[in-house]
């Protein structure tokens, strides 16, 4: 929700302001003084990492994927250190209640990895929305979500964030290449625009695919659906308010210990 304020600023500062409008990316005063805000307001970007599911099919070996060791570090030591860098520092993560129990034996408050962690308790996995719907209240600017099982550290997160802010679409997706687009989500684009999403279809000529990262607008968790990737992210393409983001770097999915094998560190 917008509010209208009014202020008093420096001139020359307003020049310099106003030299930053584009016509393109920013169209006009107020975007402008609001994109800089954002911009300088970095450290408090926020960042979900959706761990929500039944347990036992996050667990491997007597421990949860998050816990999955690689190069001495465990999956989600990974992915916050990943965050911080990018700038997220604000991380609420969500999952059922071992799942959390795990994630705050390796980060506890999360200062030692210069991150605030907020742990979100679901109680019952009905799908992705109604997982990410858990942080509705919490989040009131745009805000990251990784999926909890990804390895990522060599994916730009912060040009699909760059493009994000850009544009304001509701969503804006990762997006990569897959040799086999039926088990994933693929999307039809023109241009950064998302024309089409189509979850897991059984046959494709489409390559472009979902990675399971993506920037949105707190206004997402206001549409309805159990699936992001069934029911919100297909409207979303059909009304137009879908965006992509095509990244060189893919994330690897840790569903499996034998998946570590083909991470390149």
């Amino acid at each position: 929700m917008k509010k209208k304020i009014s202020i008093t600023i420096d001139e020359t500062v307003l020049k310099e302001i106003d030299n930053t409008v584009d016509n393109v990316y920013i169209r006009n005063r107020s975007q402008a003084i609001e994109t800089l805000v954002r911009e300088s307001l970095g450290g408090q970007k926020t960042a979900v990492i959706l761990a929500g599911g039944p347990e036992k099919r996050l667990e491997r070996n007597g421990d949860f994927m998050i816990g999955v060791k690689i190069s001495q570090k465990t999956l989600l030591e990974h992915t916050v250190n990943k965050l911080r860098r990018s700038g997220f520092k604000n991380l609420l993560i969500v999952g059922r209640n071992k799942i959390l129990t795990r994630a705050f034996e390796i980060l506890r408050d999360g200062a030692s990895f210069g991150v605030n962690v907020t742990y979100i308790e679901e109680k019952v996995s009905k799908g992705t929305a109604t997982t990410l719907r858990l942080v509705k209240g919490k989040v009131h600017s745009s805000f990251l979500v990784v999926y909890g099982d990804l390895y990522f550290s060599q994916v730009n997160i912060g040009s699909l964030w760059d493009s994000h802010i850009k544009y304001k679409p509701v969503s804006t997706l990762m997006i990569t290449t897959s040799a086999k687009p039926s088990e994933k989500g693929t999307v039809t684009m023109e241009g950064s625009k998302v024309l089409q999403f189509v979850q897991k279809p059984k046959k494709s000529e489409v390559y472009l695919v979902f990675s399971p990262i993506f920037a949105a607008e707190p206004e997402l968790l206001d549409y309805t659906g159990k699936s992001l990737e069934k029911k919100i992210f297909p409207k979303l393409a059909e009304k137009g308010f879908l965006r992509g983001f095509v990244s060189a770097e893919k994330e690897v999915h840790i569903h499996k210990i034998e998946d570590v094998k083909n991470i390149k560190l």
